[in-house]
């Protein structure tokens, strides 16, 4: 089986536990190694709060979508 990595840089998971600050710090993903298969990623706190923020949009284009589906109701400003 082929296991692809997703990343440019990659770790041993036993390096990753001796000097995680050198492995993490250039604040790039990084796939972790575990007998030579991608066993998780590592992701810098900025780039995993961009990828939720991303996804919440995709979410939300698809309600928008939805939505635009179903008949739009006519109302008066000062009904409001």
């Amino acid at each position: 089986m082929i296991d692809y990595i997703l990343t440019e840089k990659s770790a041993h998971l036993s390096d990753l536990r001796n000097n995680l600050k050198k492995i993490t710090g250039k604040g790039e993903a990084v796939a972790i190694l575990s007998r030579n298969k991608p066993v998780f990623y590592a992701v810098p706190l900025e780039v995993f709060e961009n990828m939720l923020e991303q996804i919440d949009d995709m979410q939300l284009g698809k309600v928008i979508k939805k939505r635009r589906r179903q008949p739009s109701v006519k109302v008066s400003i000062d009904d409001l």
